[in-house]
């Protein structure tokens, strides 16, 4: 049962990856992935910062982070404190762009994945992940999530 659990997991993720990105996600964490969580982590984190707590090269980090500034994803700027420095931060731009690819209906996707059902039977399914959904909420919001919601609320009160 608690690997029933896991595998139900990961396929939903990856149904909801795919309808919020376009494409299937990869199976692996991509450098872009592991920059930016430890920027959302750390904001305000040098490149020699980040580089320490990923393990990554110094070169990849660089790169990925020019990337990611290309995409709007994240911010730079000169540190305060010794202007040599870069710091990193997540653009503020970034937890609208996700809150809006979170809110493309993902019921055509669950439908197509579930196979030879009835559309009463899809319907009747997707309420009932949406409900177990609501129940299993974390209580406490990671950064990530944290910033999503204060995205959402903003948007909800525009």
């Amino acid at each position: 049962m608690a690997f029933d659990l896991i595998v139900l997991g990961r396929q939903l993720a990856r149904i909801g990856e795919t309808v919020m990105r376009g494409q299937a996600p990869p199976t692996q964490p991509t450098i872009a992935g592991m920059v930016l969580a430890d920027v959302f982590a750390h904001p305000g984190s040098s490149i020699s910062e980040i580089t320490a707590r990923t393990g990554m090269p110094q070169s990849h980090v660089s790169e990925t982070v020019a990337r990611l500034r290309e995409q709007g994803t994240v911010e730079s700027f000169p540190d305060p404190a010794d202007r040599r420095r870069t710091l990193v931060r997540v653009s503020a731009q970034h937890p609208e762009n996700v809150m809006r690819a979170a809110l493309i209906p993902v019921d055509a996707a669950l439908a197509a994945a579930l196979g030879e059902v009835s559309p009463d039977e899809a319907a009747d399914i997707i309420k009932t992940l949406e409900a177990l959904a609501a129940r299993l909420r974390p209580g406490k919001l990671g950064p990530i999530l944290d910033q999503l919601n204060r995205a959402r609320d903003q948007r909800t009160q525009e």
